[in-house]
């Protein structure tokens, strides 16, 4: 299985941003991890900080699953909502922190609705968790 790890905006400072909420390890630490744990599985990771090309790469369409944490697109991108609605294959959203804990603005998920699943407030593990669940 071809698992596509997507994350959004900031989350290329995982490890150094906001340690108390996100950890302080980095995604590329954290993703050999999952490499060697699911070493069945071929797992992609992509980043971007700009909405257009987190899409772009959505509809490459080059997967099997979709494990994706919007970062702050979450909360008001609806063109992403719309292109995780178009996609046909298993997709669950990740949040590190438990963002219904979080500022009133964090607690609303525009693009929840266009995915399988949520998993928020486990951490890294969330991630771990999401590919978990498309077994």
């Amino acid at each position: 299985m071809k698992v596509l790890i997507i994350n959004g905006p900031n989350l290329n400072l995982l490890g150094t941003r906001e340690p108390e909420i996100y950890g302080t390890i980095s995604m590329e630490s954290y993703l050999e991890n999952l490499k060697s744990e699911f070493h069945t599985y071929e797992l992609k990771y992509y980043q971007s900080n700009i909405e257009g090309e987190l899409i772009n790469r959505l509809q490459e369409d080059d997967f099997d699953a979709v494990v994706m944490n919007p970062g702050a697109f979450t909360h008001y991108s609806y063109a992403i909502a719309d292109c995780l609605k178009n996609i046909q294959k298993p997709k669950v959203e990740v949040h590190i922190s438990n963002i219904y804990k979080r500022e009133e603005f964090r607690q609303k998920s525009v693009t929840a609705a266009s995915t399988d699943a949520v998993v928020s407030g486990f951490g890294m593990d969330g991630y771990r968790l999401a590919i978990l669940s498309l077994k």
